[in-house]
């Protein structure tokens, strides 16, 4: 997935993160970031990749992710891949 579309969706699920009462206390702790830090820094693609590093870890947040998005629990792991530091290594 090219970095650009990465990002767009990215941003479409912080936007879902930070109306989720639930799981924004729990990216903010697991991440050290503020309310302040996460609309500065929202449209830094490091900032996104540790999102999407962090929804990565529940599948049951991967799922309520695409149900209000409608972006596809599939493609978590393609919006991840599209952004800093989210490539496979190459073992050959």
């Amino acid at each position: 997935m090219q970095q650009e579309i990465a990002e767009t969706h990215a941003l479409t699920l912080l936007a879902w993160l930070a109306g989720d009462e639930e799981l924004v206390p729990l990216f903010m702790g697991a991440t050290g970031s503020s309310e302040a830090d996460m609309r500065a820094r929202a449209g830094e693609p490091e900032f996104l990749a540790s999102l999407m590093d962090f929804l990565l870890m529940d599948d049951q947040w991967v799922l309520k992710g695409a149900e209000a998005t409608g972006i596809r629990a599939e493609d978590f792991a393609m919006i991840r891949a599209g952004l800093p530091g989210g490539a496979l290594p190459n073992w050959t």
